[in-house]
């Protein structure tokens, strides 16, 4: 059955909200400059995953690091690792020293899992069954059908849209306008749910739909919206949004 509040169409975000990298960039990241003598508070950890969050969102930050270092991959996550060790509470001429031994350990030793939590696996055939129209949307550059079907959930999903298909990056509202398009919906029967307030709680509204942050560790604490903090949550959620 689906929603009493018109909601026909669920889209989802894919990287930190329906697949997981553990452990975490930022907690390997985080324990390695530690080791190197920097003091990193609880509060400045929740600091440098919000900078985190908000440079992924297709920031000004982003765009100019990719256009600099167009490229020159090692270049690109060294800058990206001085960006964060200031986000940590790094002093800039510590980051600056810092930034290439963190990036390279990085590229060394960090080789995560991906996974789909459990709670994902439960929800998302219960909101198949119930008559949702579902697909995915990412700000990833290619397609991403192929981990859809390698984690085993494709079949959830009517479709997969990559930002870089169509030219359009969250919180741009072009993306999710494709999407709309595709299913035959419209802004206010569907809802996104997504892990970065910056680009999918913004970039959902700028498009007109009703978004719903994934916040399982509360790193927005102060959102305007709609939040959760396991997928089991959204059966509920979608009976009074």
């Amino acid at each position: 059955m689906l929603s009493p509040n018109g909601i026909k169409a669920i889209f989802f975000d894919l990287d930190g909200t329906l697949r997981h990298s553990v452990p975490s960039g930022g907690d390997v990241f985080t324990d390695y400059v530690i080791t190197l003598g920097l003091r990193v508070s609880g509060e400045a950890r929740v600091r440098a995953l919000r900078w985190e969050h908000l440079y992924w969102a297709s920031s000004v930050d982003l765009r100019e690091d990719l256009i600099a270092h167009s490229g020159e991959t090692e270049n690109f996550w060294i800058e990206y690792s001085r960006r964060r060790l200031i986000a940590l509470g790094a002093s800039p001429v510590q980051a600056k020293e810092l930034a290439p031994k963190t990036s390279a350990h990085m590229g060394e030793v960090y080789k995560p899992d991906s996974v789909v939590p459990d709670d994902v696996r439960r929800t998302l055939p219960e909101l198949k069954q119930a008559g949702y129209i579902m697909a995915v949307l990412s700000n990833r550059d290619k397609p991403f059908q192929e981990t859809l079907e390698t984690h085993g959930i494709s079949e959830f999903f009517a479709f997969s849209l990559a930002g870089g298909e169509v030219d359009s990056y969250k919180p741009e509202p072009g993306l999710f306008e494709h999407a709309l398009k595709r299913v035959d919906v419209t802004a206010r029967e569907a809802i996104y749910v997504g892990d970065n307030y910056f680009a999918d709680v913004v970039g959902s509204r700028r498009a007109g739909l009703r978004p719903v942050l994934y916040d399982p560790g509360v790193i927005f604490p102060e959102a305007d919206c709609t939040t959760i903090r396991s997928f089991d949550e959204l059966i509920s959620i979608l009976k009074v949004i």
